[in-house]
């Protein structure tokens, strides 16, 4: 897969690209992430890449002409979404990174000051992505949480992809508690069962306590999880 990020602030990408398991999946050609300053694709002397909003207001706007010129500037993919990071758009969530996984390009265009000429949204972009129900002082942030949450899900990236299923939200669900040794921690002891051997059991322990944990801490996805189990096959 191809990442293309339009971004003022290439360096801001430098070393989260090059650590952890992005920096392996990245090294190891799982998928290809490129910068592309929209600041190059300036013609005045200035290389100025906002303006005022007409009618007034607070603030600036990024401007057309750099935005598109760096994006036509990409070479393009049979299958590809263009994706601007902003608060209007649809929330990112496990469905959404999964959905993006079958794609070949991912084109993500972060905002800065008040947002960008509308006209860039609509006949540029594709789709817009929000990281949620508040504000940031740059698209960076939420583009490089797109990017970690695409990447992971990529055959190579994790390397016990079995362990991609029992994630929270893989199932509508949160996920199960989980231990290690020792089995006793300043008096704390990890749950009887999971020391008991019984895979039957531990498995009927752990759907449990992800219904009880959604329950408790997500209604809203318990909800959904209920409606759905109770929809026909």
């Amino acid at each position: 897969m191809r990442f293309d990020i339009i971004t003022l602030f290439p360096d801001f990408f430098h070393s989260p690209l090059a650590s952890g398991l992005i920096g392996k999946a990245l090294s190891k050609g799982i998928a290809e992430v490129y910068l592309t300053n929209p600041r190059d694709f300036t013609t005045d002397k200035h290389h100025r890449v906002d303006d005022e909003p007409y009618g007034g207001g607070v603030g600036m706007l990024l401007k057309p002409e750099p935005v598109f010129a760096a994006v036509e500037s990409l070479p393009v993919l049979p299958q590809r979404e263009i994706i601007f990071l902003s608060p209007q758009g649809e929330r990112m969530d496990q469905r959404l990174f999964q959905t993006l996984t079958q794609v070949d390009q991912l084109v993500l265009l972060c905002g800065h000051y008040e947002g960008v000429d509308e006209r860039v949204v609509d006949h540029l972009v594709t789709r817009e992505v929000s990281l949620g129900d508040f504000v940031l002082t740059c698209g960076e942030i939420p583009a490089l949480a797109l990017l970690n949450g695409v990447l992971r899900l990529l055959p190579g990236t994790v390397a016990k992809e079995e362990s991609l299923k029992y994630e929270s939200f893989e199932a509508g669900l949160l996920d199960y508690p989980q231990y290690t040794r020792p089995a006793s921690f300043r008096g704390w002891e990890v749950p009887e069962v999971l020391r008991s051997g019984n895979h039957g059991a531990i498995e009927q322990w752990r759907q449990a306590q992800q219904q009880q944990r959604t329950c408790d801490r997500r209604p809203d996805l318990y909800a959904q999880w209920r409606q759905a189990q109770q929809q026909p096959e």
